[in-house]
This record gives C-alpha cells, structure tokens and sequence, in this order.
C-alpha cells in the first residue's frame, strides 16, 4: 500500500475508533483507489500499537483495554498443547520422528545434563540450537508457569498494564513471553521487545507466532550488555517499558546490578522489573545479592517480596528464599525423552558432554522430567511503591536487627514469610524477614494451635505479625530461630 493510502487508512482508523469498531471493509471506502479490505487489515494490524487497537475474532478492531490488569490467575495445570507442537515441531525438524531415541535422544539427553550442572555451578551456558531445545524441553514449562504466578500476583495489586510495553532481557526460548501472553489473554495489546543473541532466538521467534495477533514482537539478537534499552527499541516515542523482565539470566551476567541499573532508567514511572531464577540456592542468593545492589547502587525500590518494612534497613542474611506452587502435569515431551531408547553408547555423548561423575541413569526414571515449579523472584521499581505498604511501631515491635540483644527473651516482631515448609519431617520451619536482619531469621513452629495457625497457613510473601515469641541463636546454622509455640500468637496483617 503507498504511503498516502496508509495515511488515510490511519487518519480514518483514528476517527472511527472513537464511535464504533474499526472494520476494513468500511475503511477502504474512504481510501482512494479503495485497497482490499485484506490490505487494510494488513495496515491496521501493523499500526495496532501506536493506534491502541486490538483486532477481534471477527476481524474488526477496537480500543484496547486501559488501566490495570484484571486477571484472575488460579493455578496453571499444564504446558499449553500449541506450544507443545510448536517445540515437538522443532525436535522433529532437527532429528526426525525418533526424536527421543538414539543418538539424537542421547544428545539432547547429556545437554540437558550439562545446562543443569553448569547452572547449579554458576557458570554460563553457551545457547546454540541443540543447547535451545534442551533448554525447553526440560525448564521452559516450568519457567512459563512462574512466571505467570509472579505476574498475576503483580496484576492483583493493580500494578500490571491490561495493555503493557515489555521489554525481556535475556528472553531465551520464551517462557515469560508465553506466559504474559497467556495471563492477558487474547483482548489486550502487547508490545513486545526481546533482546536475545544465542540460538534461542529462533525457537522463540516460533512460539510467539503462536500467541495471537494482538501481540506486537521485536527480537534484537545481540547481548543484554550491547543493547541500549533507550534507543535500540523503536517504542513509539513512550515514556519508557511498564515491564522490564529478567528471567534466569542475571546468574549469567558478568556485572548484573550494573545492567540492571541501565535498564532501570528505561522504566516507566510506574513500571516494574520482574527478575526470576531457579529454586536452587547459588541462583536464588544470587539474586537477592544483585538486589541489595541494585537498591543500594541504583535507588530501586524492593517491591516484593523481600519488604523493606524498617525505614532506612537493608537486610543482609543469605535468604535462600523461592516460592513453591502446584506441579504441572508432565509435558509430553518431557515423557518421550525420559522413556527414549539410549543408543549402543550412550554413556560416550556423557563422557563427552556431561559433568564428570555424573551418575548413570535407567530409562523412564525421571531424570529428565521436571514439571515442579519452584522459583525465586524479585520486583524492583524506581516509584517507592511497594507490594506491602506497612510499617511496624517501634514501640510495640522489634527489629530483627536487634535479635543479638534479645536471644532467650520474647518479643512481637513484624515479619515477611519467605519460604513455605523447610522442614524435613520434624518442627514445621519457615524462613521469615523485616528487611533488617543481619542473619537469616526461621520460624519454628514447635506448637500448633488456633492461636499461630496463620504461621503455616499464609502465603509466601505475606506479612505476619508474631506475638510472645522466643527468639534464640541456632549455631550449628549460624542463623536465629524465632521459636513459636502455645503462647505465641500468629496473625496475618493486610498489606
């Protein structure tokens, strides 16, 4: 279509989006040398981001939804079956029908055992394609439903656009992409930006094909280090991203507060940065390490859930802290893998390219299903808003800053539950915060009754007022114990 046409189909699109819904077969009455409705379409859809249309299923466009998400996320049960073709596509491409069997199971086999380690050690991963596929197969499932978690729980408190501009740092294969996507379903606008420079790239090119026409894609294929989020974006002259996401990727990153501290300009006033990682204590620490710096270098505001409730405190125990949610059926690619045929010399591809001493696994034994999902993540912004607007009375409460003084004495202190149950079968045990800790703070509930069953029956991430505890030093983990039995009372504070 030339330029003048596309002016005009704009300039008109403009006007009737404001009386009624925007139909191509109407436009192009008023286009001169009236171009096929398919043609305006074409433009519409093109323009859909400056213009704020959505198209509909009957292929008019209308005003996309404003304000804040209204999204009412209960659990996520499974890996959608579209992106399972999309990525059961890509293995057949690559190997063929017997995928799972023989030398191709086997090398996707020992890959995934590599990604594992490497990222259990802290070492980068180097994403070519076969390196890609593994990936998904065996963490995008999982990645896709936290992120969908965190995000819900980012929409509930009103501080999630129904129509965002999002930028995905270090997108790899996609899962926050799909996620988001999948969160906000089919009737809001969503403007897109990916920075990945692996192999990845192409396989998320595949799946966001898949999210629907309202989502408006821009993969740039270079670093997260080279890539200017001021410029390198054409973002429509905006005031910035309304979310910025960082999703197991700053463990990768040789200098992560400092990258995150550059993106954080090129949020909105009001925008968040979602960072994620795996459960697995190195990643998880990690983050909250690049947290504190970035809060401290950068004057980020902690959102959640590490709740600064103590003006001017910074905590500084490990805070191995990661939230628990339901377990996903298991993909069927996962299963195929799992059940695959190893070929005559299976153990040669883990000698090769496997960790040293890996130990040798029988077929359909689990080792390469993982549909638990467990994830740690922070929410930063730069407004001061945060997810628990709350702060204790000094006169009523202490400060877990001040536990040094207070061992073998009871006390009421405001805390933040960090953890679900990290007992293993002995007194229920939860990691708890006030954002002044100099050590990690855990909860023992030694006693159930009436009076503190909110200990264990609160969320992650809740705030919880405790009443009459004991607190005392545990020396063999270096940390406090804030013991909780019949005479201590548990009670859930609103945020």
């Amino acid at each position: 279509m030339r330029p003048d046409q596309r002016e005009q189909v704009r300039h008109n699109a403009k006007y009737l989006r404001e009386v009624r819904p925007v139909d191509p077969e109407e436009i192009n009455e008023y286009v001169e040398g009236q171009p096929h409705p398919t043609a305006v379409a074409q433009v519409l859809r093109e323009e859909a981001p400056e213009l704020g249309l959505v198209e509909r299923e009957d292929g008019t466009f209308v005003p996309a939804p404003e304000g804040s998400a209204d999204v009412a996320l209960v659990r996520v049960d499974a890996f959608p079956e579209r992106y399972v073709r999309v990525l059961e596509e890509a293995l057949l491409e690559r190997f063929g029908p017997g995928w799972p069997d023989g030398d191709s199971g086997d090398r996707l086999r020992a890959r995934i055992r590599e990604i594992k380690a490497r990222y259990h050690r802290g070492l980068d991963v180097e994403y070519d394609h076969l390196t890609a596929l593994g990936y998904a197969i065996y963490h995008l499932p999982a990645t896709y439903a936290g992120a969908q978690y965190v995000l819900a729980d980012l929409a509930g408190e009103g501080d999630l656009p129904a129509s965002p501009r999002v930028l995905d740092v270090g997108a790899g294969v996609g899962g926050p992409a799909l996620g988001l996507c999948d969160l906000l379903g089919q009737e809001s606008l969503i403007e897109y930006h990916a920075v990945e420079p692996s192999g990845a790239a192409d396989l998320l090119e595949r799946f966001l094909d898949r999210t629907g026409p309202n989502v408006h894609s821009s993969v740039y294929r270079t670093t997260a280090e080279a890539f200017d989020p001021g410029t390198d974006a054409d973002v429509g002259g905006s005031d910035g991203y309304d979310l910025i996401v960082f999703a197991n990727v700053l463990s990768e990153l040789a200098a992560p507060a400092e990258v995150v501290g550059r993106y954080l300009d090129a949020l909105a006033e009001d925008g968040s940065i979602v960072a994620l990682a795996p459960a697995d204590r190195n990643t998880a620490t990690g983050l909250r390490e690049v947290e504190r710096a970035v809060e401290r270098e950068h004057g980020a505001t902690v959102y959640a859930p590490t709740v600064r409730l103590w003006p001017g405190e910074t905590p500084a125990g490990e805070c191995w802290s990661f939230d628990v949610r339901p377990a996903l059926d298991v993909p069927p690619f996962q299963h195929r893998l799992d059940q695959g045929e190893r070929g005559p010399d299976p153990q040669g591809y883990e000698r090769r390219d496997s960790p040293p001493g890996t130990p040798e696994r029988s077929p359909g034994d689990g080792e390469f299903v993982n549909a638990d999902v467990k994830y740690a993540f922070g929410i930063w912004r730069r407004d001061g808003r945060r997810w628990i607007e709350y702060r204790p009375d000094p006169a009523r409460t202490a400060r877990m800053a001040d536990a040094e003084s207070l061992v073998t004495e009871r006390v009421d202190l405001a805390a933040v539950k960090l953890s679900h149950d990290l007992s293993e079968g002995d007194n229920p045990l939860f990691l708890i915060g006030d954002g002044s800790e100099r050590v990690d703070h855990f909860a023992v509930l030694t006693r159930e009754s009436g009076l503190n069953r909110d200990l264990a029956a609160a969320d992650y991430g809740a705030l919880l007022r405790l009443e009459n505890a004991l607190v005392l030093w545990n020396d063999d983990e270096s940390a406090y114990n804030v013991v909780v039995d019949g005479e201590t009372l548990v009670d859930r504070i609103p945020g």
